[in-house]
């Protein structure tokens, strides 16, 4: 069975789309953007540095997607979902997996540093940080945080990509963090939910291991519950207006409707709560956003 959100075909570039799950980008991606499109109201824009914060984006992706895909190589070969992944079915060596990893790293290492210096002194700490969640679920039931944090980043180095400093206010990048990380954290409780017995077995831990289906799926509608009064929070203080507002009452409607696919017992729709409904929201809060910057301006 293949994997959802993998793409068809013998060509290396499909390979290795699917090695890190391309289509995810959608997630985060969007979030490094609002941090970029937050920054512009208070220090100049331009499209270098936009294109530099996609690459270096896209490069910490690949390199922590891969570098997950190395680590856990054994457990994915014994679960029925990811035993057709790319590593274990033996279509990219892990070899080849690790040179794509390094190259990756070496590649958002040096974007960072031709964004301004302390994107550079941050990178490779950033950069441990991705790479360290692989490892998580080894240690701590609670890895879906971890995860969060990592594409919390985002945002954060968005806004300093344009800016090279802190913001003004100082929570408000805490607060956006706080947002992301809550939603990531919480769509990937659902996310472990078919693993639960697999991942017990494999002596593997997750808030699903922890707490068994039904009380971590409240877990993960309470991590929710903290992402939309953040969003509106950092939209308050980022000085954004009533389309961006606009945004994140649609989002905090799709989460609501993704709540309801998600039920314990009942995975048959995980897939559209997980990935389709997800994808929608980033991309629903960022582009009420640019509507917002744009009618505002």
């Amino acid at each position: 069975m293949r994997e959802g959100q993998t793409f068809t075909g013998g060509s290396a570039l499909s390979r290795y789309a699917s090695f890190v799950k391309l289509p995810h980008t959608v997630f985060a991606l969007p979030f490094a953007l609002l941090g970029v499109l937050a920054a512009s109201r208070v220090a100049p824009l331009t499209l270098r540095t936009v294109l530099l914060v996609m690459l270096a984006f896209s490069a910490a992706r690949f390199a922590a997607m891969g570098f997950n895909r190395i680590i856990d190589r054994a457990f994915d070969a014994r679960n029925p979902r990811t035993q057709n992944r790319e590593i274990p079915r033996g279509v990219i060596t892990v070899p080849a997996a690790t040179a794509a990893v390094a190259l990756a790293a070496i590649v958002f290492i040096t974007a960072a540093g031709l964004l301004n210096p302390l994107c550079l002194a941050l990178a490779p700490v950033a950069l441990a940080w991705i790479l360290g969640y692989s490892y998580a679920k080894r240690f701590t039931h609670w890895p879906h945080l971890w995860l969060g944090l990592s594409l919390a980043i985002a945002p954060v180095g968005g806004w300093l990509a344009v800016t090279g400093r802190w913001s003004e206010p100082w929570w408000l990048l805490l607060v956006i963090t706080m947002a992301v990380l809550t939603w990531v954290a919480g769509f990937d409780v659902f996310y472990a939910l078919p693993d639960e017995g697999i991942d017990r077995d494999a002596g593997l831990r997750s808030a699903v291991v922890r707490l068994g289906q039904s009380r971590a799926i409240r877990f993960g509608k309470m991590l929710h519950g903290v992402t939309i009064p953040a969003l509106a929070l950092f939209g308050w203080g980022a000085g954004f207006g009533p389309w961006y507002f606009v945004g994140v009452t649609a989002a905090a409607g799709i989460l609501v409707y993704e709540h309801q696919l998600v039920k314990p017992g009942d995975l048959s729709r995980l897939d559209a709560a997980f990935f389709t409904m997800n994808g929608v929201m980033s991309l629903t809060v960022f582009g009420f956003a640019v509507v917002d910057r744009v009618v505002g301006r």
